[in-house]
Parts: C-alpha cells; structure tokens; sequence
C-alpha cells in the first residue's frame, strides 16, 4: 500500500476528471505510435480532440455503434496495438456487455475501456445514463482490470499506467469538475491502494468521487474524537487485499464509499474478502438497489445516500457495532 506525503488535503482547484483521460491520452500518443483511439461519436465529451487533431490516422469514429466499436478495438489489440476506447460508461459496459466479454475478456485482449460520465454525478442527464451498475458488470469478468479514479491528477496518471498493463483494463471516470487534492507527480500503481490519512478507530474504503467526501468526513469525525484510517481504493480489481487487511487489524471496523450500487461494487467486494478472512462489521455507502433521476450532483449524492455526512453517520454506526 503506497502513502501520500501530504498531511493536509487541500483543493488544487476544481477539475472533470474526464480531462485528465483526454491530456493523457494526448501524451501517450505522442509516446508510443502503437496506442490508437476509439470513440462512439462522443469525441469533446471525452475529451479526446486533441489526439484525434493530432494523430487522425490513429483515431477512428465509429459513430453511435459500441459494439462495433468493441469488436474492432479487438481486432487492433490482435494486430499489436493498444486501443483506447471512449464513450459514456453506460454504453461502455450495459450495451456492449456480450462483446467485452466474448471478444475482449475472454481472449484476454489488450483493449482499454475508458468510461466517463459515471455514476450519479452525471447529474441532469437522469437514470436512464447513471450507470451505477458498471463496476459489477466488469469486475465479474475473468482477465478484466477495473480502475476507479478520484481526480484529475489522478485519472491522468491512471491513463498512462493502464498502456503498459497487458491486458484488458476498465477505467471509470466522471462528468462533473470535482476537488482536484492528489498529487501532480504522483506514481499510479495498479493494484495498490493509497492510503491518504492514518487512524486507528474505523477504517474508511473509498473509490471514485468519494473519496474526497471521505476526506471531509474524515475532519468531521475528528471534530468528534474519532480517527478513520482513509484509503484510496482506485483499483477495485485487483484488491489490494493486503491494505485492506492492515487496516481491519488496526481498526477492526469498516466503512465503504463509493458512487455504485451498494450490491456488486467495491463494498461487497470488500466485505466478500473480510468475510473470508477476518469478519468485520462494516457499513456501506452507496446506492442501495435504486435508479436516479436528473437533478444537481451535489443534491443527488445528498438524495440517495452519499455525502460527506451520510459517510460520518456510518462511521458513528459502524463503531457502535465494532467488537473490542
């Protein structure tokens, strides 16, 4: 488990993270001629211009036909390329499910599934786009890398660390220009939880956009007397079981976070381990078996469950179940 130097976590300034695909996607292409791109015709809202200006001969638009997409992102991952592909998470896994895993997971294709416009802060586009069931779908897969990132800084260098990974990667971001806190120079790692805060009363599991309403929670209860030991769960899969086990050591109490429904993400992937291995009570924030609707995603997240208090209130449950 790698550690962040900074004590205090600070906003750099608010940044989509789906820009931070798009810079380096750029940068890899300038890198390695053999990283091509895909896009279903969703080119500015992936951020993915300035690679397609710059090496049209690489990039292909295949219109609003994902899985076409999909097959030939295959076909090029055979021929010795690393494809890129964007479109809304939605159509990145719910519509093209059957040919991710028969032509991409199941041959274990080099291929790297970019999704933005993730999870309930998609926002004022409504349920029928807030996919919230994609980090299920894909970790499910045999050979399937599932990437959660929390950032701008930290998408981009996501971006760059997936092109040197051999094999299929899903890599989920988001819409919205969220607090930009990890660091610009940071090495991303695969596999590897970062842990952001040092605690020794409850354990606090968070991925994606939450992570740094888990870092607000994390001022809220020490306000309290509470310490949360606070990791960044970027990669889903593969867990970082050893992490995740140090700190349920310490703590002997969890929380999970993360912009998903509750049944098949990260939390039960967490409490699937620990169940397994050492039985913790652990309480989960997330989306619990319902769609969304349009609205604001700060007013969302209060909605159904996933604030930066919705995070504290589990924590204060969670301790009162804890066994000592």
């Amino acid at each position: 488990m790698a550690e962040q130097t900074q004590k205090e976590y600070t906003n750099q300034g608010n940044k989509d993270t789906r820009s931070g695909f798009g810079e380096a996607l750029f940068e890899l292409g300038k890198m390695n001629p053999d990283v091509v791109a895909l896009c279903a015709d969703l080119t500015g809202s992936l951020k993915m211009n300035a690679f397609a200006e710059a090496f049209p001969e690489r990039f292909f638009q295949t219109g609003i036909a994902e899985a076409n997409m999909m097959g030939i992102a295959a076909g090029l991952a055979t021929g010795g390329k690393i494809p890129f592909t964007g479109t809304f998470a939605n159509f990145s896994t719910g519509r093209v499910f059957d040919q991710i895993r028969q032509s991409v997971a199941y041959s274990n294709k080099n291929v790297k599934i970019c999704a933005s416009h993730a999870g309930l802060t998609l926002g004022e586009d409504g349920a029928s786009h807030q996919i919230m069931e994609d980090i299920g779908l894909m970790k499910m897969l045999p050979n399937m890398v599932v990437i959660n990132t929390c950032d701008f800084n930290q998408t981009k260098a996501a971006t760059k660390a997936v092109a040197g990974h051999v094999g299929p990667v899903y890599l989920r971001f988001g819409r919205p220009k969220v607090p930009n806190f990890t660091p610009v120079d940071q090495e991303f790692v695969i596999g590897e939880a970062v842990k952001l805060t040092d605690g020794n009363d409850v354990s606090i599991f968070c991925t994606g956009h939450l992570v740094w309403k888990a870092l607000e929670a994390g001022k809220l209860l020490k306000q309290k007397g509470i310490s949360a030991d606070i990791i960044n769960i970027h990669t889903i899969k593969p867990l970082d079981r050893d992490a995740v086990m140090q700190s349920i050591m310490k703590t002997r109490c969890a929380v999970t976070a993360e912009e998903h429904q509750i049944f098949g993400g990260m939390g039960e992937t967490i409490a699937g381990f620990l169940a397994r291995n050492f039985p913790t009570p652990i309480e989960m924030v997330g989306m619990n078996d319902m769609f969304g609707e349009s609205g604001k995603p700060e007013e969302l997240l209060e909605k159904y469950g996933m604030s930066t208090q919705h995070i504290v209130n589990a924590a204060e449950l969670v301790l009162a179940r804890k066994q000592f």
